[in-house]
């Protein structure tokens, strides 16, 4: 069991103020103070500085935040695992990426249940952001993106290389004629995920590489779902940059096709990601490897 002073620190860490973390954890602001003393005089170092009079992180506490909101959501999974002998039901919290739950895992993911019956998973959908802070927050215990991620703060294991890719409805007329390079499409609607997404922030990088913002591009239209951007798409509404698996029937059927350019060639991997250090590190590893071994 923690010490309820680190409680009070990864509190003041999420909130970066003294008065709003005494409230949410309903104890006395002189009370979190006193916490935050304890701990910098228990390891020698301060762990928060003001700049401006706003409240900032130090290096020091910077790392001592990692570790210790590691070790609360493991003690998360513990007491999880000591419930699962009571019950003798084991639980997983696991979230994906919309593209890759609605494309690239749901097979091997059933394969893998029917080999695991005794087994429940909780499947959370969300943009890469989203998973991200649930694995923070210890709300889920692995996660499957497309989108980048601090890889400092992260064990990862890849599932896939895809290729990513522009597309456009099969019979779609560009304005300016057929397109050749990127920059041939800015006078096209682009079709665009949320931010936040990790197949945004592929395309955003990509662009940005070759000297190209989003707001060069005079219309667009921004979509929280994969399968009402290829809808779109085939109803001819402009032009997108997605993932390959995810327009692959729809390429196969000729209802899509891929604009072929000669300055936009890319792939992007599909990782598993848990928090590093983990206790549960291995446990997680297992688990990914079976999952890719059921591909």
């Amino acid at each position: 069991m923690l010490d309820f002073r680190i409680h009070t620190f990864l509190c003041v860490c999420q909130t970066m103020n003294y008065t709003r973390a005494a409230g949410q954890l309903n104890i006395t602001q002189p009370a979190v103070s006193s916490h935050i003393h304890y701990l910098e005089n228990y390891y020698g170092t301060p762990l928060f500085m003001y700049r401006n009079r706003k409240l900032y992180l130090t290096r020091q506490g910077e790392i001592l935040r990692e570790r210790l909101q590691t070790m609360q959501n493991d003690e998360i999974r513990l007491r999880q695992e000591l419930d699962s002998e009571v019950t003798g039901v084991k639980c997983l919290p696991f979230g994906v990426t919309m593209t890759v739950g609605e494309y690239a895992v749901a097979t091997p993911l059933a394969r893998f249940l029917n080999r695991h019956p005794d087994l429940n998973i909780h499947l959370t959908f969300g943009n890469t952001d989203q998973l991200i802070h649930l694995l923070e927050d210890g709300k889920i215990h692995l996660a499957l993106v497309e989108g980048y991620y601090p890889g400092d703060q992260y064990e990862s294991l890849n599932y896939s290389t895809e290729d990513y890719i522009a597309v456009c409805a099969a019979g779609h007329v560009f304005r300016n004629g057929p397109p050749t390079c990127l920059k041939d499409l800015l006078q096209e609607r682009l079709l665009i995920r949320e931010k936040g997404s990790g197949t945004r922030e592929i395309m955003e990088r990509s662009l940005s590489a070759r000297g190209i913002r989003l707001s060069d591009f005079s219309h667009f239209i921004e979509v929280e779902n994969m399968h009402t951007i290829t809808a779109l798409l085939k109803e001819d509404c402009g032009i997108s940059f997605l993932y390959k698996i995810a327009a692959k029937e729809e390429i196969q059927n000729g209802s899509l096709r891929e604009i072929k350019l000669r300055d936009f060639s890319m792939q992007h991997d599909l990782d598993f990601i848990w928090e590093k250090e983990s206790i549960y590190s291995d446990q997680y590893r297992k688990i990914c490897e079976e999952l890719i071994k059921e591909k």
